[in-house]
């Protein structure tokens, strides 16, 4: 018998019958479907694909896939090498120094005169070819001295070793090998010897062991110590005379114009943080608003790059408006005193992203005296930034310090006037609306109304405006290490000349009476 088995949803009927085992009827016979679709509906059948297109089809979207990842590739290189081209001059500097470089081992005159040892010189352009001029001389003087002075000191143990015998020379190699390569381990630990000749320690430990080890089975070794000592200089040559005469990128420069960047981005992520958190935007605006005021963390992330960068830079020579005794120091000054400023920067960031805010009403409050002092300290910073591109000193600088100084004074008075300014607001609107306002309570005292607001609601815009006026001291730091890089770098006078464009201000008079200097103290609320 056949047995039936139906199923019914809301707009599909399906229905199965099954034969029965032991009919003796067609053979062939199988499974029977039958489906009841509604009037108006259609039907599409999909019938299994076979093993062979699925694995055909997998294979397809494997390779789209890493089609669209080699193209993705190209892309970022591309743009990469059109953001700075100086990277794809780089690479082509590399692979001139090595053509250059391997002519000694294809060229047979060439390859008689340094011997087997030719390959040495391929080794070191690969590995003392550096990006700037300052890397480049400091691996290679490394790389000379370490070599220089490991072969100069295995031969002298190899003598010393010979004249011993037999069977202490293998002792006294090992011996001395134990004892150079832990001493010249330990001393990378030094703080001094890891910043100058960290490099240098490695290629002495490295020659020493190959010199003293090989040195036991080679008759000749002082012609092989004289041919590897010949072609490291002669690699050494071609990577400097490469690097400074093509296209040379010099780390001193390139540390100038890091410092300004950061600079700028300091500025401009402060610019961006006080509207972020004083202006109502939605949708695209806000969004860059909040890329810009993220800039402070570059600031923050710049450190190993300063402290690498100043250490190459005083390998190298005088160039452009650099001296051979540039005081790179100072540049790290200057970037302490942003990263200092930074972090405070990073607290007032957190505060703007806080999920306790202030009232828009408690905010109004202080609106206009914390854009005001925002846009100061930006112009100060901006000022700065140009003072250090140009080398020269600011005719405009002390002008703008005196004025963030005017607009912290303004922000101090409006944050003790706050309480009065908060509590005539809050009358005023519970007269208009005989309601109270948020969760403001009115009493009578003495015939006076008194508005208590709970301070939670008052706490976050003071702590807002308390960062911004300990940023504002802070950038005061920027002005004193600029100022101290400008007079030992000998950056240009102040022209007679009148600036161009002086803004003047109300409290001009204020500030002769009060000095070019004005201290700054955060109030009690």
């Amino acid at each position: 018998m056949a047995e039936d088995r139906k199923t019914t949803s809301s707009s599909v009927e399906w229905r199965v019958t099954m034969p029965d085992n032991h009919s003796s009827g067609r053979a062939e016979q199988g499974v029977e479907w039958q489906v009841k679709v509604p009037e108006g509906s259609t039907v599409k059948v999909e019938h299994e694909t076979s093993l062979v297109v699925r694995a055909w089809a997998q294979m397809v979207q494997f390779l789209v896939r890493r089609k669209d990842m080699f193209i993705g590739f190209l892309k970022n290189a591309w743009k990469l090498g059109v953001d700075d081209p100086r990277k794809v001059m780089h690479g082509l500097k590399v692979g001139l120094a090595l053509a250059l470089v391997s002519l000694f081992y294809y060229t047979r005159p060439l390859y008689d005169g340094v011997g087997g040892a030719a390959m040495w010189a391929i080794m070191t352009v690969v590995v003392v070819f550096e990006y700037t001029v300052g890397g480049c001389l400091y691996k290679g003087f490394n790389r000379a001295t370490a070599t220089s002075t490991a072969g100069a000191i295995a031969l002298g143990v190899h003598w010393v070793a010979h004249k011993s015998g037999k069977q202490f020379e293998p002792v006294i190699l090992s011996g001395s090998v134990f004892l150079l390569a832990s001493a010249a381990t330990f001393s990378r630990f030094v703080p001094t010897i890891k910043t100058k000749f960290d490099y240098g320690i490695t290629i002495f430990i490295l020659t020493y062991s190959l010199v003293a080890v090989s040195g036991y089975r080679v008759d000749a070794l002082l012609q092989m110590a004289q041919q590897r000592v010949s072609t490291i200089s002669i690699g050494i040559f071609i990577c400097l005379c490469v690097c400074i005469m093509i296209r040379p990128v010099w780390a001193g420069q390139e540390l100038h114009l890091l410092i300004t960047r950061n600079m700028d981005k300091l500025a401009a992520s402060l610019e961006g943080c006080i509207e972020e958190y004083f202006e109502e935007d939605s949708g695209t605006e806000k969004e860059k608003k909040s890329q810009k005021s993220q800039g402070y963390k570059a600031v923050l992330n710049s450190k190993a790059s300063e402290e690498s960068q100043a250490n190459l830079a005083r390998w190298e020579p005088r160039h452009g408006r650099f001296g051979f005794r540039h005081p790179w120091s100072e540049y790290l000054k200057v970037g302490v005193a942003m990263r200092y400023t930074a972090y405070c920067l990073e607290a007032l960031n957190g505060c703007i992203n806080s999920d306790i805010q202030a009232a828009n009403s408690v905010k109004k409050c202080l609106s206009d005296e914390c854009k005001k002092l925002g846009t100061q300290c930006a112009m100060v910073l901006w000022e700065l930034s140009n003072s250090i591109k140009e080398m020269a000193q600011s005719s405009r600088l002390e002008l703008l310090v005196c004025d963030m100084n005017l607009a912290v004074q303004d922000l101090q008075d409006a944050l003790r006037s706050l309480p009065s300014q908060l509590q005539k607001e809050a009358l005023q609107a519970a007269q208009v609306q005989k309601t109270s306002i948020s969760s403001a309570t009115i009493t009578s005292v003495k015939n006076e109304n008194i508005v208590t607001m709970p301070l939670m609601e008052v706490l976050p815009v003071i702590t807002m405006a308390s960062l911004l006026i300990e940023i504002s001291v802070r950038i005061e730091g920027i002005v004193d290490a600029v100022e101290s890089l400008a007079d030992l770098s000998e950056f240009k006078p102040v022209s007679d000349e009148k600036p161009a464009k002086v803004v003047p201000s109300d409290d001009d008079a204020s500030v002769a009476a009060q000095g070019s200097e004005t201290k700054k103290t955060i109030p009690e609320v």
